[in-house]
């Protein structure tokens, strides 16, 4: 059942479920809360209030915002994690990777523990070696395509990459449902409005969040050369001894969608490993 939070510029859309310690889930560009379909019920079986939400711009959040970066995108996750009473363990996937390290760095009370799936937290730098990577330059020159020509199409192709191999049992609905939000008014607006947004401001929050992070990147993620670099890199930023780095074997960006399974095994192990009270936030 939807629910709407009022934020300053506009309205956030997210469905709770479950009972017990609060994780809130928040997906990446050109998306929606769909993309965790799998993972919810999942995270309720072990116990888990399970809070998805839609991106400014996306799904059924409003479509009308003023800015589309990391940081604003920070401050509607830590407004709907104040209105439901956290703290809780903040998870993002690709620029909302990037915007829970600022969350959890801006109000350390209300973020617990992150995980970032895919992120997108650093600034970005394209190599001449980087394009000898098929993957990487098919993936980038579909995502530079629907930017400058706001293309649904070319997002789609896009996906193709992005899901290498393993893909839900609902793809032909998910792709459909992808396709139908695209062409709502607004919402190609917001996909590339986010992927004009500069990741530097989430580069810069690295080196001051004081809670545990977990980095979940897929082997075969078109969005990098060297998805292990990238998540290295990540976790060298942050803190001495708070990150952690996770690699899925054949995942591409969407790690949570092909591998729930793993995925979500993934984080409650990172979560029985932290400290009792952050685990119980």
């Amino acid at each position: 059942m939807t629910e709407y939070l009022a934020v300053d510029g506009g309205t956030i859309a997210y469905e709770v479920a479950g009972s017990g310690p609060l994780i809130v889930l928040a997906h990446g560009m050109g998306d929606s809360r769909a993309a965790y379909r799998a993972v919810i019920p999942r995270l309720v079986a072990a116990g888990h209030r399970v809070a998805a939400v839609d991106l400014r711009g996306c799904g059924e959040s409003g479509a009308d915002w003023p800015a589309w970066n990391r940081t604003a995108i920070a401050g509607d996750l830590l407004a709907v994690i104040r209105h439901l009473g956290g703290p809780a363990v903040l998870v993002g996937h690709s620029i909302s990777g990037g915007a829970a390290t600022i969350a959890a760095a801006q109000e350390p009370a209300l973020v617990s523990a992150v995980v970032e799936l895919a992120p997108f937290t650093r600034k970005q730098s394209v190599r001449l070696g980087d394009l000898r990577v098929k993957r990487f330059r098919k993936g980038m020159l579909r995502l530079a395509g629907t930017g400058v020509f706001g293309s649904a199409r070319l997002w789609r192709s896009y996906l193709d990459v992005a899901y290498p191999g393993t893909r839900p049992a609902d793809w032909t609905e998910r792709l459909g449902r992808v396709d139908a939000l695209l062409h709502e008014p607004g919402r190609m607006k917001a996909l590339q409005g986010m992927g004009r947004a500069t990741p530097a401001d989430a580069g810069a929050q690295l080196g001051n969040v004081r809670c545990p992070v977990l980095v979940v990147m897929g082997t075969l993620d078109p969005d990098w050369a060297d998805p292990h670099a990238e998540g290295s890199a990540v976790v060298a930023d942050l803190p001495s001894g708070l990150g952690s780095l996770e690699m899925i074997e054949g995942a591409g960006h969407y790690p949570h969608d092909q591998f729930p399974d793993q995925v979500v095994t993934l984080m409650l192990s990172f979560l029985r490993s932290l400290p009792s009270d952050a685990a119980r936030a």
